[in-house]
């Protein structure tokens, strides 16, 4: 092994480390030196978002080393921030392998650290950690979760007053603090029990009565009690939050799907525990065949992802993507808000810039204010943030499967977006109407869009660079035209303007610098191109619009839009 690895090695060895760790490290040296090397090559990134990475020994690993140097440093930057105060904490985890201990190391560091500290009692999921952050008034928050990665994962989210994750100045200024952290040594590891208090109904009630708040047509549901739910956690948190929710909203009669019911840190049913993926979602469609289910609802490991399935006219059941599921909430949202007299011009909606522009059109057409953030969730919750109190959130999202209603969380929350869709299910019902109908009118009366992405993976330090000279060419060799269409706009996020290609004026653009370009064509296509941020990616947005005039015209239009999508790709050479 290099001798900067070896250095590593040797600190884990001779260091005040337990002696289970270092008989590990002792194996691996022998029976695995390439996965050793890989463990210790480097020290797991503390990043905007926090931690993740694979578990075991290792500075590049997900243990209770990484796990208490990384908390320290957190602890670190909230006492200065608090100043002369105590501050507070409430921390929350998943079902995978670990959470529950990693969870406590943090509790313990925290709790050494004078903090006052909530610990939930049991798997919780994501978003109720970011509303109790707001409702047990907490300074930061943390969840044990990798999200929807295999299994080998696990991670660590960092969570900021508003329920939001870390944002500028927040992010930058907790990583700077963590990366100070250098040794074991600088980390106190013994906890003050009388500090660390367990919370569980406290939290889950007021969270499930807000939920419940959210439901717009108690009567009809009344009526449509019985409609058939197919749900799977997906071996998460979802298990205990989503049927309740369901119960809350009215529902009767919601089937879940048993053997991936079980909280599993081995995701034993699938290969990876992502609702995005037909995979993952094959038990529950099966499932819902056979009891001719009226929709199917998926939740990933910490719940704030959604997976959803809608039978279609002929009883197959079609997956939808994130686009076309926010779509869906949104339309929603905005009809009922409509409906009830609520929306008077004060009110908005968010998307992320590479979400679907059906959003931005919908709320254009409704009265409603569309805001575009960068992509991530975070940045929807800084703008909830910047408007509370002064204007109306409706609801928001991304196309990566993240939607929410309401502001009392702060994240994606796959528990509100299960208890809403299913509401609308059973309105659409109540018309003698399924969701697949909904979304047909609602592109009758919005414009049909259809999204496309392409991820194309460059690795190493060749790859980087072939990915930068990618970014290069486009920004500084526009096209003019793609598949025939003008490219009337170009949006330069790194370089914060707004380009008419018309008339060459230039607007500035009220984001955050970051890489990303997106180029708007005469027909209503837009692509938007921006390197992964957490993988050797360059990933390709795809989205194309036609008009809808007859639903018995669905068909061909699909297949219309598919074409434009194909050739788009062609024309870019991709």
């Amino acid at each position: 092994m290099e001798k900067a690895i070896n250095e590593r090695v040797n600190t884990w060895l001779v260091g005040d480390f337990d002696e289970d760790t270092k008989t590990e490290i002792r194996t691996m040296m022998t029976t695995a030196p390439n996965e050793l090397a890989d463990a210790f090559y480097k020290d797991l990134e503390f990043g905007t978002g926090g931690l993740r990475g694979i578990m075991g020994v290792g500075t590049n690993r997900m243990n209770k080393y990484t796990v208490a140097m990384a908390t320290q440093g957190l602890a670190n930057y909230v006492k200065q921030y608090v100043k002369d105060r105590q501050a507070s904490v409430v921390i929350a985890y998943d079902s995978r392998n670990n959470s529950s201990y990693f969870s406590k190391i943090t509790a313990d560091v925290l709790s050494a650290n004078g903090f006052k500290v909530y610990l939930f009692d049991e798997i919780t999921p994501t978003p109720e950690l970011s509303f109790a952050i707001r409702y047990l008034q907490c300074d930061t928050g943390i969840v044990i979760t990798a999200s929807h990665n295999p299994k080998e994962y696990n991670g660590y989210k960092v969570y900021w007053n508003d329920g939001g994750q870390l944002v500028p100045p927040h992010d930058n200024n907790v990583i700077a603090e963590v990366q100070k952290i250098k040794s074991i040594a600088e980390v106190k590891f013994h906890g003050d029990e009388r500090l660390i208090s367990y919370v569980g109904e406290e939290v889950n009630v007021p969270y499930m009565e807000k939920v419940k708040a959210l439901s717009m047509h108690p009567e009809i549901i009344e009526k449509q009690k019985d409609l058939t739910i197919v749900y799977t956690p997906l071996h998460g948190t979802g298990v205990y939050m989503v049927p309740r929710a369901l119960r809350a909203f009215g529902f009767t009669n919601v089937s879940l799907v048993e053997a991936q019911a079980v909280p599993d840190g081995n995701f034993s049913t699938v290969k990876s525990p992502n609702p995005e993926e037909v995979a993952a979602m094959t038990m529950a469609l099966n499932q819902a065949k056979a009891m001719d289910a009226d929709i199917v609802l998926a939740t990933d490991p910490d719940a704030d992802r959604i997976g959803v399935a809608v039978k279609k006219s002929n009883g197959d059941y079609e997956l939808l993507n994130g686009n076309m599921t926010l779509t869906l909430l949104v339309y929603y949202m905005l009809k009922e808000w409509k409906s009830k007299g609520k929306i008077n011009g004060n009110q908005y909606v968010i998307k992320t810039v590479v979400t679907t522009e059906l959003i931005k059109d919908m709320a254009d057409r409704e009265g409603v204010a569309c805001y575009d953030v960068l992509t991530g969730f975070k940045y929807i919750a800084e703008k909830i943030r910047q408007y509370e109190g002064i204007k109306e959130f409706i609801a928001g999202g991304e196309e990566s499967f993240g939607c929410l209603a309401g502001d009392f969380v702060r994240d994606k929350d796959a528990v509100i977006s299960c208890a809403i869709l299913a509401e609308l299910a059973a309105v659409a019902k109540e018309a003698g109407k399924t969701l697949y109908d909904i979304l047909i009118d609602v592109y009758l009366e919005y414009g049909f869009y259809k999204e496309h992405l392409i991820s194309i993976t460059r690795k190493g330090q060749q790859g980087s660079e072939e990915i930068k000279q990618m970014m290069h060419a486009f920004r500084n060799q526009a096209p003019t035209e793609i598949n025939g269409s003008k490219v009337v706009r170009i949006n330069d996020i790194l370089l914060l303007k707004q380009i008419n290609c018309m008339d060459g004026s230039i607007l500035p653009l009220d984001l955050p610098s970051s890489d990303v370009l997106q180029f708007f064509l005469e027909d209503g296509s837009k692509v938007t191109v921006r390197p992964s941020g957490t993988e050797p990616k360059i990933k390709f947005y795809f989205s194309v619009k036609e008009t809808l005039n007859r639903k018995k015209d669905f068909d061909a239009i699909h297949q219309k839009l598919n074409d434009k999508i194909n050739n788009i790709v062609k024309a870019m050479k991709l």
